[in-house]
């Protein structure tokens, strides 16, 4: 996209609206008794790979799920120059007559363009929502996930074993203390389904599977923490729900199939400013709720002399690991390294070249030479193994500079 259209493009138009009535309201906060603060940062990443290749929508970031196989993104080592990280938001708080608890609200973009706008450098919505007492309605990260576990890293996209979706959901907080709190929520469903073979069987050539959404995700909550750090345990169930129909002329049929998960996330307070970040998760048909890697449906059968039997959907089993330790070596310098890996249990009716397992490791070296200014290098290295046991891997070297601003009335 060049720049007149990003310039015209509807995100742009949308978000500068929403700054000047933003910029409008900070300007009357003060004497209405609101909190009203604008905030984000300004980043530029360089990003060289040394070796691999990801698909070029994704050059960006570094999720190894797409690095490319047999040379299919063309050559090896390409560079990169982003300012798609770079962030704005909007945060406050207002009465609302209530003696209980004002109203807050929060909105926030970047300009890492997904789906439909994969590869582009265009306005998406992180954050959009409000809360009031225990209610809280809007997009904002699942409750399935933790998110404090993320490390500080340079890379985009980050480790791949963690749960990481921001999700639209109902959340209700019925328990919340300094250190502790509880909470339940339905979210927005989403389903990725892998087809598997199926249109390999005799008469299932123009076979066609979609996403059945009929119930909102429960995702649920509970954390204890203090001086020490946090521990917080994360469960969701789902309906993992499919529609699938033999040819077009054909009506269409339903299926489903459960879907849950446990997540386990942890932050240790060391030394004097260090921290050690662990998580894991375990579950089935939860890949569309992790960072990286999965689906999490897909056909499964006994397939003997070309004769299929016993053919059925099934919620596909995951698990998801990370480590990291963050450690300053002074006020000015600080590191990150770490590991992590997303392995899926592939079923039997999956095509060879389904993902099975991403393992991602970085780590980093960051300088913060006056307030709200970062410079910084990062090495990562990932690797992709396919259902066939096939991979590939590549070797990333990002350098980053970072302003932040922020502005409280």
């Amino acid at each position: 996209m060049d720049t007149r259209n990003f310039l015209m493009s509807k995100g742009f138009l949308a978000a500068t609206i929403a700054a000047t009535l933003l910029a409008a309201a900070a300007a009357r906060a003060e004497d209405t008794g609101q909190s009203f603060e604008i905030y984000g940062f300004a980043q530029a990443d360089y990003i060289q790979d040394i070796g691999g290749r990801l698909d070029p929508n994704w050059d960006d970031a570094f999720r190894p799920s797409k690095i490319c196989f047999d040379g299919a993104c063309g050559e090896d080592g390409q560079a990169s120059i982003s300012v798609k990280q770079s962030r704005f938001g909007v945060k406050g708080t207002m009465p609302t007559g209530s003696s209980t608890a004002p109203l807050s609200f929060k909105f926030e973009f970047d300009l890492f363009g997904t789906g439909a706008d994969a590869g582009q450098t265009t306005f998406r919505l992180r954050h959009a929502y409000g809360e009031w007492g225990s209610i809280l309605a809007g997009q904002t990260n699942s409750l399935f996930m933790d998110g404090d576990v993320l490390p500080t890293t340079n890379d985009y996209w980050g480790p791949s074993g963690m749960v990481f979706y921001r999700n639209v959901q109902i959340r209700w907080t019925p328990y919340r203390t300094d250190n502790s709190h509880f909470a339940i929520a339905i979210e927005r469903p989403g389903n990725d389904i892998d087809s598997g073979n199926l249109r390999l069987i005799e008469g299932l050539e123009d076979v066609d599977v979609r996403n059945d959404e009929e119930l909102p995700d429960l995702t649920a909550q509970f954390r204890y923490g203090g001086d020490w750090g946090h521990l917080q345990l994360g469960g969701i169930l789902r309906k993992v729900g499919y529609e699938l129909r033999e040819n077009p002329a054909d009506s269409w049929t339903q299926g489903s199939e459960v879907g849950w998960g446990i997540n386990v996330g942890t932050v240790f307070n060391v030394l004097e400013k260090d921290a050690i970040r662990l998580q894991v998760v375990y579950g089935e048909g939860i890949a569309s709720y992790m960072n990286d890697g999965g689906m999490d449906l897909a056909p499964s059968a006994n397939w003997d002399s070309g004769i299929v039997t016993d053919l059925e959907a099934a919620a596909v089993p995951l698990t998801g690991v990370l480590a990291y330790y963050d450690h300053w070596w002074n006020d000015k310098w600080s590191s990150s390294i770490g590991y992590s890996f997303t392995e899926v249990d592939n079923t039997n009716f999956q095509d060879p070249g389904a993902f099975q397992k991403i393992d991602y490791a970085s780590g980093n070296v960051l300088y913060y030479p006056a307030e709200n200014l970062m410079v910084g290098a990062e090495l990562m290295w990932g690797e992709r193994t396919n259902n066939d046991d096939a991979s590939e891997d590549n070797v990333r070297f990002q350098f980053t500079v970072k302003y932040n601003f922020g502005i409280t009335l």
